[in-house]
């Protein structure tokens, strides 16, 4: 029988086969360079709002305080966005006359709110409560950078389900005491790899819990668990959760 395809075809099928199996990498690599960027995360993309508000000038500057504005953050799931009569409470003797708070002026006059636009905006499925995380001795920058440092504000982090579950994982990176909750320039264990330890001693004692003698240090090794009950009640148990029973998907997700 004549030969059909010519010896140099084992050539092509071999650099064929190869070849997909490098474009299917290649594929996938750009996959997640995509979802990672900063056109899908918003991370350090700077969002146009009514007015440029500058944090950088209110919060480090002035010293206003987060709840200032954010009144709502220690007692709802949302930490609220500032009303107008909350910035007029400050312009309507400071600034007054300022060309780039006439929105501000004009939401004021017509009884109509600002439309700030969202920032870390989670998706309609996932549930997050600010007053759980707040009373839990989670400070505002370990979730929200050195908003004391943005001249206009701008997302720190991915808000991604792996950067969710990584604090979840290590709560012990981001607690702190209740005094230092508002304050930046705080999160030592993730700026410089200090010893949370003391930090995790004094949140304890804030909330007149046993010392941590008594009570042991949340470890940084918690085991992922396909079963999501059973991954739940270990959280329960390592971080003494009393309040929401994190034992199952749908305590987030909705």
């Amino acid at each position: 029988m004549a030969q059909i395809f010519h010896p140099s075809m084992n050539i092509v099928a071999r650099v064929t086969i190869f070849g997909a199996i490098f474009f299917a990498a290649g594929i996938s690599l750009a996959g997640w360079a995509f979802v990672n960027s900063p056109y899908v995360t918003q991370v350090n993309v700077v969002r146009e709002q009514a007015v440029p508000f500058s944090h950088q000038h209110h919060v480090r500057e002035l010293g206003l305080d987060c709840r200032y504005c954010h009144y709502n953050v220690e007692k709802s799931s949302s930490a609220g966005l500032p009303t107008t009569e909350i910035c007029m409470g400050c312009h309507s003797q400071v600034w007054k006359d300022a060309e780039v708070l006439r929105p501000v002026r004009e939401s004021f006059a017509k009884g109509e709110p600002l439309l700030w636009t969202r920032v870390h905006d989670l998706p309609d499925f996932v549930y997050f409560s600010h007053k759980i995380h707040v009373a839990k001795g989670v400070g505002c920058e370990s979730c929200h950078g050195r908003v004391d440092e943005m001249p206009l504000m701008r997302r720190a982090a991915s808000l991604h389900m792996d950067w969710c579950v990584d604090c979840h994982r290590h709560p012990e990176l981001a607690v702190r005491p209740q005094a230092d909750l508002f304050q930046f320039g705080r999160n030592k264990s993730l700026l410089g790899g200090v010893s949370t330890e003391p930090l995790m001693r004094a949140a304890f004692t804030a909330e007149g819990q046993s010392a941590p003698g008594t009570r042991s240090i949340p470890s940084a090794t918690h085991r992922k668990s396909s079963d999501t009950l059973k991954s739940g009640s270990e959280l329960v148990a390592e971080y003494g959760i009393v309040t929401r029973q994190l034992t199952d998907c749908v305590v987030c997700h909705r």
